[in-house]
């Protein structure tokens, strides 16, 4: 069995039960998990003389809006990600150019995924709402692991497979 794809294949996996887990606790635990997303939306622990107060939002059914769909990229790239295990998992011992064909979902899934927490907790979260001014409601060194962790498996997965040797 080709070792590289199989790995492939299983960093992918692990991506995907990652997310998945995200958004289980997300969905179980919606009441704990949404009091975060309104306070940084709220803006509310930033600092008192910070001047981006502004761009607070303090419409609940906003903050449900942005909480839904947080979970929705959650299962988005969880279920990419699944796709694509199995799609490279069942393309390991194919030729090369159908592996590499084969790694359109988990790339897919693999890049939602860094969207999701570069773009939506780093930079929506972090910057906009100034996230990084709370000391109680801040997660950016919690989506930077995880962004970096899949950009890293975002780039071996992306990396040209050859033919499988004999």
């Amino acid at each position: 069995m080709p070792i590289v794809r199989l790995s492939k294949a299983l960093l992918v996996a692990a991506v995907g039960l990652y997310a998945t887990l995200v958004a289980f606790g997300n969905i179980t635990d919606y009441g704990s998990n949404f009091a975060f997303v309104q306070h940084v939306l709220a803006m509310d622990t930033i600092f008192p003389d910070a001047t981006i107060g502004y761009r607070a939002i303090d419409n609940e059914i906003a903050h449900h809006a942005a909480y839904v769909l947080i979970i929705a990229a959650e299962v988005a790239t969880a279920l990419a990600c699944w796709i694509g295990a199995g799609k490279l998992y069942a393309a390991r011992q194919a030729s090369a150019r159908d592996f590499n064909r084969a790694k359109g979902w988990a790339i897919a899934g693999l890049t939602f995924g860094f969207l999701v927490w570069q773009v939506g907790f780093m930079t929506i979260g972090g910057e906009w709402f100034g996230m990084w001014m709370s000391e109680t409601w801040n997660g950016l060194n919690s989506a930077a692991r995880v962004f970096k962790l899949i950009l890293g498996v975002l780039i071996y997965v992306s990396l040209p497979d050859g033919e499988v040797d004999a």
